[in-house]
């Protein structure tokens, strides 16, 4: 039996927020519940337009869709916390996987919670590239430490000494173009193992594990620097 905790409430006058995980690779991860989010929303906030309007056009749905990224999220939160004062129903996702994280959207909600407090603000949980690696990492430690995406270039071999000093194993993303130079920086921090996720829930979904240099020349060699990755540095063996 359902209770009030697990349906939707569309006679809610309330205007509401609902950030909403899709997809990071493979379009049948669509939970049915972000589905119906998409499809009822009076409109999408997205990272991309262009990437989102793939997902929507997929499953044949028309709703409108406006840009939030990072370069326009402060600008777009007035407007939308305004919808919200309205009793409209918006949606925010990113271009993969769950807003907020190392994505657009948390200084959204930090402010609609702050200027529009009677606005509902609810979580469609789903896909994560940080989860979906974790689930095969195989650590044997429940604690880590999750570092989003390395810094460029300030501040980047800073990081490489607190990661080598870490009593907890690492977790951080990372572009194809400077995989392979995180990989020879964490060799240079006496690192000795790492796990690297790639094209996870595709396809050509792979995980290798070994020393950093190793998995460096591999990558390198096959012409696999190609998609995001996830880094697990394993600093407890």
């Amino acid at each position: 039996m359902s209770t009030s905790s697990d349906v939707e409430t569309p006679d809610d006058t309330r205007g509401r927020l609902s950030v909403v995980a899709t997809p990071i690779g493979n379009l049948g991860d669509l939970t049915f519940r972000a589905l119906w989010n998409l499809k009822e929303a009076n409109v999408i906030y997205a990272e991309d337009t262009r990437v989102i309007s793939k997902l929507l056009a997929h499953y044949g749905l028309r709703t409108s869709v406006q840009r939030l990224d990072a370069a326009t999220e402060s600008k777009k939160m007035k407007e939308i916390g305004e919808r919200l004062l309205k009793g409209e129903r918006v949606v925010l996702v990113s271009d993969a996987g769950t807003p907020g994280i190392s994505d657009p959207g948390a200084r959204l909600v930090a402010y609609i919670r702050e200027h529009v407090p009677e606005a509902v603000i609810d979580a469609i949980p789903g896909p994560s590239s940080l989860t979906a690696m974790l689930s095969i990492a195989g650590l044997t430690d429940e604690a880590f430490t999750y570092l989003g995406f390395a810094p460029h270039k300030k501040g980047r071999q800073t990081l490489m000494k607190k990661i080598a000093a870490s009593e907890y194993n690492i977790v951080l993303f990372e572009s194809p173009h400077r995989i392979v130079k995180l990989l020879g920086e964490l060799d240079k921090a006496g690192i000795k193992k790492v796990s690297i996720g790639r094209e996870l829930t595709k396809m050509h979904e792979e995980l290798v594990v070994g020393e950093p240099l190793v998995l460096a020349k591999s990558l390198t060699k096959r012409g696999a620097a190609r998609g995001e990755f996830v880094v697990v540095v394993h600093t407890r063996g």
